[in-house]
């Protein structure tokens, strides 16, 4: 399963990955979440008295096969993550991680690839190769002697790795066939929000069945716990992350239309030397903002109109206008627009943003609250 494709985040690289670091396959940092070891424990002991039955061993026997089965679907997921990122990568995205968990796997990409039909093959390579997986096994099965631990153990792989690559194609996000879904839609309208918010919904459906069926053997007189407790896990995991999708999709809705070029604030420019006092006088208005250049003619920050203004009047002309300055300053393309702006503002959170365009010439400054006044009017 692959995650929404992620701007790339200026301190990625400084924040670590949670979870047990597997290396970096493919250059791609590869955790295994501690969830995991829950699920193995579980299907360990799911299968055990499954074990003992069919092959008629013994303890400690039923558990190492039980774990060997656990090992060997973790390794058919991450068969399935590294189908996204090597197609991701060969289209040209850069993926930041992959991550093994309890119910899956995800991987993630920078920046959305703003063509739909490039995520399309990037999620659709995870499911076919679940499914490429299962016939590997089921021909195992075939040639492995009947009523061994092998044929057992490939029987199982098989029906699971079947399982994952049909679910997968289920049209709901967060699943797999749910980017499918949100691809087609965004091809056919030319709005991606529109796509995330059908596959979302779709998803939420989803998610509201599973839950259903997870009750049906107690409605039915026949009680199972596990039977339950998994349904209800993935139905719940299910329901959240569609719901993420959907709130991800109605600013995107918001604010479709809307560009940096629009929201800007005129830029002053100043020496790091200037005093506040100078700086403050030239400004020619309330949206006019003051950029501080550094020697070499670039940006070193941009002043806070609330920041300046908090220094007594009476200092200003003793105060060097960097030293109010915020240095932490995001930076967006001029021609930002909807999807685009987004994704900058979700990357690299912030006030201040410079404007600029491909020659990076600054022409002005967004402000996070204007962006979001704009959202709060539309």
């Amino acid at each position: 399963m692959t995650d929404s494709p992620q701007p790339t985040r200026s301190r990625a690289s400084a924040e670590p990955l949670p979870g047990l670091s597997l290396g970096h396959p493919l250059g791609v940092p590869l955790r295994l979440a501690s969830s995991w070891f829950v699920g193995a424990a579980i299907i360990t002991w799911v299968f055990a008295p499954v074990v003992e039955r069919r092959l008629v061993l013994e303890s400690p026997w039923t558990l190492v096969v039980g774990a060997s089965f656990a090992v060997l679907l973790g390794l058919s997921v991450l068969a399935h993550e590294m189908a996204h990122a090597v197609m991701a990568q060969r289209l040209g995205l850069r993926v930041r991680s992959m991550t093994i968990h309890l119910l899956g796997g995800v991987t993630v990409m920078d920046a959305e690839t703003r063509r739909p039909w490039v995520d399309f093959v990037v999620a659709v390579v995870g499911p076919l190769m679940s499914l490429l997986v299962g016939g590997v096994a089921w021909l195992g099965y075939l040639a492995a002697p009947s009523g061994s631990v092998f044929a057992f153990v490939t029987w199982q792989l098989m029906v699971a790795n079947l399982i994952v690559g049909v679910l997968n194609l289920v049209p709901a996000l967060p699943l797999d066939g749910g980017r499918l879904l949100r691809d087609v839609v965004w091809a056919a309208s030319g709005r991606e929000y529109l796509g995330t918010m059908v596959a979302g919904w779709t998803g939420r459906v989803f998610a509201v069945i599973m839950a259903c069926l997870a009750v049906v053997p107690f409605i039915g007189g026949r009680p199972d716990i596990l039977w339950l407790a998994s349904g209800l896990l993935l139905a719940g995991f299910v329901w959240i992350e569609a719901s993420r999708s959907l709130k991800y999709a109605g600013v995107a809705r918001a604010i479709s239309g809307l560009s940096a070029s629009d929201l800007l604030r005129p830029a002053v420019f100043v020496s790091p030397d200037t005093s506040l006092d100078a700086a403050l006088q030239l400004l020619s208005g309330e949206r006019t903002m003051l950029v501080v250049t550094d020697a070499e003619g670039g940006v070193s920050g941009v002043v806070r109109p609330e920041a300046a203004f908090a220094v007594p009047a009476e200092r200003r002309p003793l105060v060097p206008v960097s030293s109010v300055a915020v240095t932490h300053v995001g930076r967006i393309s001029m021609d930002a627009t909807g999807q685009d702006l987004v994704d900058v503002l979700n990357a690299v959170p912030g006030h201040v943003y410079l404007v600029e365009d491909d020659q990076r010439t600054v022409y002005g400054v967004l402000v996070t609250a204007d962006v979001e006044a704009a959202l709060a009017a539309r």
